[in-house]
């Protein structure tokens, strides 16, 4: 890396994570030198279908509504991302534009220009680098060019956060962009969420576990993980192979999914999930909230985020009544069956505390923006 370069990255990971002191901090763990990034290593055991011979309601029936991870091929055989989105052409684009890759102990984003990630990327052996997870770059007047490149897939479209004021609304797209080792720790999606996530070029090794997975079997100790312990490669390597012995819970086994290029991961609200990148990934991925999950998220949302779910209402009985109708008749104290990731955190996804209750309350959203610093997919 040339010096300016160098300087630039080093102060991002000083505001980034202040607790990894200087370069041996970031290589203390030595992952670049024995953690296996082979495919083969994935066993790979969610069910795939093509979205061209699965209909909406298919979807719903099989997937959505029994909150079953699948994996979708086909919903981006037509964007034009998968020619765009090569690592020329948005450096050649973009270079100058300055991209999010983490958060300060304010929690105010910590972004440093493409050209510098970049070059950064091709030259680090960091045991879990910098990558850029970017929320706002639709907000952005040249970046927001990205959405040209990419459409919905069919199933998610009807998103009904889109009838809250977007002032209000929680942090719901990424524009992702990280080399091998990157990740996002284990976690849940807030307020009961689904996700999708779209993957346009490399390799994502995720592991997913149900709702019901005690929270203590997932999370790495302090002890075990040092100050890489809320890393998705550190999970991997710490709790993964517990994962596989005859002593771990066979009704806790995690689902695998090597996902490739060209394939999107449905991950259904209140699962668990813990995600590194194999090799340099580029991808886009949205939180969303259909009718067929409104009533969970609307429970989560009413107890964690009061002003939100009260706009939020007032937009719906005038635009989706038949929706408001729905919110009327959920009780938000009584148990959505949906567990909540309230853990507090230092530096990256999670740490160690909180309970593991299947059911916690949501905090605020300057309360989730400090607990939940680094959640990437």
């Amino acid at each position: 890396m040339d010096k300016r370069t160098r300087k630039r990255i080093n102060q991002a990971k000083k505001n980034a994570r202040p607790e990894l002191k200087g370069t041996r901090g970031w290589k203390k763990m030595n992952y670049a030198a024995t953690f296996d990034l082979g495919l083969d290593s994935v066993h790979d055991s969610v069910e795939r279908v093509d979205i061209h011979t699965l209909t909406h309601q298919e979807f719903i029936r099989r997937y959505e509504k029994p909150l079953k991870p699948v994996v979708l091929t086909g919903a981006m055989d037509n964007w034009p991302a998968m020619k765009k989105w090569t690592i020329e052409r948005l450096k050649r684009k973009y270079k100058n534009q300055r991209f999010k890759c983490g958060e300060d102990d304010e929690g105010y984003s910590v972004k440093v220009k493409l050209k510098h990630l970049l070059e950064y990327m091709k030259n680090q052996n960091d045991d879990s680098p910098l990558y850029i997870f970017d929320g706002s770059f639709a907000e952005h007047s040249k970046k927001k060019r990205l959405l040209r490149n990419y459409e919905i897939p069919e199933y998610f479209r009807d998103d009904l956060f889109n009838y809250s004021e977007d002032k209000r609304r929680p942090p719901h797209r990424w524009f992702v962009l990280g080399p091998a080792r990157s990740g996002t720790g284990i976690h849940i999606d807030p307020l009961g969420t689904s996700a999708w996530n779209s993957l346009v070029s490399g390799h994502k090794r995720w592991a997913l576990f149900p709702t019901t997975t005690p929270r203590e079997l997932l999370k790495v100790s302090g002890k075990l993980g040092g100050n890489q312990r809320d890393e998705a490669i550190t999970w991997f390597s710490v709790i993964y192979p517990q994962t596989q012995l005859s002593t771990w819970p066979q009704e806790f086994k995690p689902l695998e999914i090597l996902q490739k290029p060209g394939e999107t991961v449905f991950v259904p609200g209140g699962w668990w999930h813990v995600v590194v990148n194999l090799d340099m990934t580029i991808a886009v991925t949205q939180n969303f909230c259909t009718p067929t999950n409104f009533h969970i998220v609307w429970s989560k949302t009413v107890r964690g985020r009061p002003k939100l779910s009260k706009h939020w209402y007032e937009t719906l009985k005038r635009k989706r009544p038949e929706i408001a109708k729905i919110a009327d008749r959920v009780d938000p104290y009584k148990s959505t069956g949906l567990a909540s990731d309230s853990s507090s955190s230092s530096s990256s996804s999670d740490s160690d505390s909180s309970s593991s209750s299947s059911e916690s309350s949501s905090s605020s959203e300057e309360d989730h923006k400090r607990k939940h610093k680094r959640y990437r997919k």
